[in-house]
């Protein structure tokens, strides 16, 4: 029983996931107007197609890309099922590839900038929060 809700809650994670893939389109757009935006509200003289400031307005919308985060959480996600059906002892990896999780859903909260992308986040950690806590009871 003990596999089944973990694979139970993993699924949870992924739907969240899935749904931070889906609005993380719009969060990056939406920083990006809002870079431009308070740049021309600062009184600062650009033009709408100045490509030194849109190159630097694109660098900082990408620190807001969580692209990558969400790769590595489907990874690490995919590793820790993949140990789960083993027949031999992995709670030790278990306890290592949930930490990496947890470090990823850290790194995707901090960089989202954004309350609905955050709230699925909170709702993951909660999920790993779980399985972590079943996780030590597994050899």
């Amino acid at each position: 029983h003990l596999a089944k809700d973990l694979i139970h809650r993993l699924k949870a994670i992924r739907k969240k996931l899935q749904e931070v893939r889906a609005l993380h389109p719009d969060v990056v757009k939406r920083y990006r107007a809002a870079l431009l935006d308070r740049i021309q509200k600062a009184g600062l003289p650009i033009a709408s197609d100045d490509e030194r400031v849109l190159k630097e307005i694109s660098f900082f919308a990408d620190r807001a890309d969580v692209s990558e985060e969400l790769t590595r959480l489907e990874s690490h996600l995919a590793q820790f099922a993949h140990h789960l059906r083993r027949n031999e002892p992995v709670g030790r990896t278990l306890e290592f590839i949930t930490q990496e999780i947890f470090r990823e859903l850290n790194t995707l909260g901090a960089k989202a900038n954004d309350a609905a992308i955050s709230q699925r986040v909170v709702a993951c950690k909660a999920e790993l929060e779980k399985i972590r806590e079943q996780v030590q009871n597994l050899e």
